[in-house]
């Protein structure tokens, strides 16, 4: 798939567990080097004495989730689940209504 066939996932939010190490900052900067990843936002939700609990959302052009997934399984980390998908030709935000 290319950019220009609107098909490819163009964010992904995913719920991770990691060991301290790498940091935050590591991760981030390892994360970007795969390819069609434009941005990378994590966010710090929880730490305890072994592990941290992460929110990593993902931005870019037909991102391959697997290629992401076999990388964070080599950093040692792990996702607990998929939070948000995003994909087509636009990045759609989710709609909020009253009930939020």
């Amino acid at each position: 798939m290319t950019d220009s066939d609107g098909k490819g996932i163009r964010r992904l939010v995913l719920d991770v567990l990691k060991p301290h190490q790498p940091s935050l900052p590591e991760l981030a900067l390892e994360i970007t080097k795969i390819p069609g990843i434009v941005g990378v936002n994590i966010s710090l939700i929880e730490i305890d004495r072994d592990t941290e609990s992460i929110k990593i959302t993902i931005e870019g052009i037909d991102l391959m989730f697997e290629k992401i997934r076999t990388q964070l399984n080599e950093w040692n980390c792990s996702i607990h689940s998929i939070d948000q998908v995003v994909a087509g030709r636009k990045v759609i935000e989710e709609a909020h209504t009253h009930t939020d």
